[in-house]
C-alpha cells in the first residue's frame, strides 16, 4: 500500500528462506569441516605407518618378499595351465560317437578347439543369434582368415541334410562380412549333391560327416583334407 507520500512500502523477504539458506550453508560447512578432519587424519595415520615401517625395516623385507612370492606362484600357475592346455591341443580327438551327443554349441566349442589343434592360436566361437553366417572364426599359420559354420544334426546321418540354402548363406557373407579367405561349412550330417555342386562354384569347402571323421579323429589339419585352397598369405616354417 502506497504511504502518505506516495512511496510503496517494500515487502520483507519471508523468515524461512532466510532459515533454509542459512541451514544450507551450515550444512555446507559442516561437510567440508568433516571432509579437512578426514584427510587430516589419512595424512597422519599415513604418517604414523611410514614412520613405523621405517622402524621396523623387516617387516616391509618380509611384505615385499611374499608378494614376490604370491607373483611368482601365479605365473607358474599359468604357465603349468598354457603347458597343459597346449599338450591336451595337441592329443585332441573326437569320435563321431561324441560329436553326435554334443549340443550344437558344444559342437562349435569342438570345431574351435579342432582349429586351435592344427595351429590356428586366435580361433575362437563367435555363433549365435545375429551371427551373419559365421559360428567359428580363426587363422591358420599360414596367414589365412577362415570363417566356418557350423550345421550339427542331432541324429547324425540320419538327420536332415544340409542343403543350398544353407551354402547361399554361408557365401554371401563370409568373404563380404567377415573378410574370409576360406568359408567352409562343418556338419556331422550329410549334404546334399546341389550343395556340394554350389559349394565347387562358389568356392566354398564342405566338411562333411566323412571328412569330419578324418579330421576330428587324427591329427591333421583341415588344410591337408581340403582341396582347392588359396594359397599361404605368408611364408611360414609350418609349411
Amino acid at each position: 500500500m502506497p504511504d502518505a507520500e506516495g512511496s510503496v512500502t517494500r515487502r520483507r523477504p519471508p523468515a524461512r528462506r532466510r532459515t533454509r539458506r542459512a541451514g544450507r550453508k551450515q550444512q555446507r560447512d559442516a561437510q567440508l569441516t568433516a571432509l579437512a578432519v578426514a584427510a587430516t587424519a589419512g595424512v597422519g595415520l599415513a604418517v604414523m605407518v611410514a614412520k613405523w615401517l621405517v622402524a621396523h625395516g623387516w617387516v616391509l623385507m618380509v611384505l615385499l618378499a611374499l608378494a614376490v612370492l604370491v607373483g611368482a606362484g601365479r605365473l607358474h600357475t599359468r604357465r603349468q595351465q598354457a603347458r597343459w592346455e597346449a599338450v591336451r591341443a595337441r592329443g585332441l580327438r573326437y569320435g563321431l560317437p561324441q560329436l553326435d551327443a554334443l549340443h550344437h554349441t558344444r559342437f562349435e566349442d569342438a570345431v574351435r578347439d579342432l582349429m586351435r589343434r592344427d595351429g590356428c592360436q586366435d580361433a575362437q566361437r563367435v555363433g549365435g543369434r545375429g551371427d551373419l553366417g559365421a559360428d567359428v572364426k580363426a587363422t591358420d599359420p599360414f596367414g589365412r582368415r577362415w570363417v566356418i559354420q557350423c550345421k550339427h544334426r542331432r541324429n547324425g546321418a540320419s538327420g536332415a541334410a544340409v542343403g543350398t540354402p544353407e551354402l547361399q548363406v554361408l557365401n554371401g557373407t563370409a568373404r563380404q562380412v567377415h573378410g574370409a579367405d576360406v568359408a567352409v561349412i562343418v556338419t556331422n550330417g550329410r549334404v546334399t549333391g546341389p550343395a556340394v555342386t554350389f559349394a565347387k562354384e562358389q568356392r566354398l569347402h564342405v566338411v562333411d560327416r566323412q571328412t569330419l571323421a578324418v579330421w576330428a579323429s587324427s591329427s591333421r589339419p583341415l588344410w591337408e583334407l581340403l582341396r582347392a585352397v588359396p594359397p599361404p598369405r605368408r611364408p611360414t616354417s609350418a609349411g
